[in-house]
């Protein structure tokens, strides 16, 4: 499994994968729905599956000495691996709002989300859902790719805007609390995106599995 992680790196991942990684800065913009951030960083990844596409990457793939899952589960790894380093650059980010900027005038005169567990939690939301829906979605043909991207951009944004209007909701301000007001809150938001992101891209993986075998390559 690391040489074929090693090849989707090296071989199949669009470079653009990489550099997209870098919108994670996004978290720093203020008066910006920085959740944008997430799918810069999707985009990224959108862009290695168009090279595999257009390579017939996952063909040569399956003809490699492996198990025809071995496929899937490097395509999988090699996402998972894009969307985690972009987490990481946000939560540290984020760790540099709460402290070093957190009584900033220009974060606190922000009407959009302000960097925090919250907000973390949400980006890890739109990681799986984004592994669920565009993933999943890809292996279902293992050659289509238009309609899951479309429809991931549609719950992307939809998810954004929901994340971006809460906290104007009366009793709900607490999930844009700056530094470490409301912690406990903040944490548990944070705990449940990564549960999430944990139970779909699961999901995901697993119903890929399911329809890549049934694959006549």
């Amino acid at each position: 499994m690391k040489a074929l992680l090693k090849k989707e790196m090296r071989l199949s991942a669009s470079i653009l994968s990489y550099l997209f990684i870098g919108f994670a800065l996004m978290t720093l913009i203020p008066g910006y729905p920085i959740l944008c951030g997430v799918f810069f960083i999707t985009l990224g990844i959108f862009q290695s599956y168009q090279n595999a596409r257009e390579a017939n990457d996952i063909v040569f793939s399956a003809l490699l000495p492996i198990a025809k899952l071995d496929v899937v589960r490097g395509k999988y790894l090699f996402s998972v691996m894009i969307e985690l380093a972009g987490f990481l650059g946000m939560a540290l980010l984020t760790l540099l709002r709460m402290t070093l900027l957190s009584d900033s005038a220009i974060y606190r005169q922000n009407a959009l989300m302000n960097a925090n567990p919250f907000f973390l939690g949400m980006a890890l939301l739109i990681f799986g859902m984004f592994n669920l829906i565009f993933i999943g979605g890809f292996f279902r043909t293992a050659y289509k790719f238009a309609k899951p991207f479309v429809t991931h951009i549609i719950v992307c944004f939809i998810l954004i805007g929901i994340a971006e209007a809460l906290h104007h909701i009366p009793g709900l301000e607490a999930v844009n609390a700056f530094g470490f007001e409301h912690i406990a809150l903040q944490l548990s938001a944070l705990i449940a995106g990564a549960v999430a992101f944990t139970l779909l891209t699961w999901v995901s993986y697993r119903g890929a599995c399911v329809s890549f075998e049934k694959i006549d390559l």
